[in-house]
């Protein structure tokens, strides 16, 4: 899923985009990027995961570790740095939809693998460096 299609399905597919909030993550995430794609790196090449998630979120949550805060950067959204392996230990990912996912990954070099958590879900999205 593309960003653009989780903004028009939080919307219900109506044009107006201007009360999602997911306008403002597409802004965070072009002021994100070079951190995100330098963590990503860091996590494939230490040998900590080839499949990076990154947790883009307005509240707390329970999944991966702080590396960008929204208090401290003066943005709407923080991120915090998980991993496929992790999903599957909390059980965000079920063991059986593993091999699933990791098919459909996107090129981590290329693209950052976000789950997005908003107040009506979370979904992943691909979203380019």
């Amino acid at each position: 899923m593309d960003i653009e299609d989780l903004m028009s399905a939080s919307q219900g597919g109506e044009a107006n985009a201007g009360s999602s909030p997911l306008k403002s993550l597409k802004v965070d995430l072009d002021f994100y990027r070079e951190s995100i794609k330098e963590v990503a790196t860091e996590m494939m090449v230490e040998g900590y995961t080839l499949y990076p998630i990154f947790v883009a979120h307005q509240h707390n949550v329970n999944v991966g570790e702080l590396i960008l805060d929204k208090a401290e950067l003066n943005t709407q959204w923080s991120i915090q740095a998980s991993s496929l392996e992790e999903f599957v230990e909390k059980g965000l990912v079920e063991e059986e939809r593993k091999a699933y996912f990791e098919k459909n990954f996107k090129n981590a070099n290329e693209y950052m693998c976000l789950f997005v958590v908003v107040p009506e879900g979370a979904n992943f999205v691909f979203y380019p460096y």
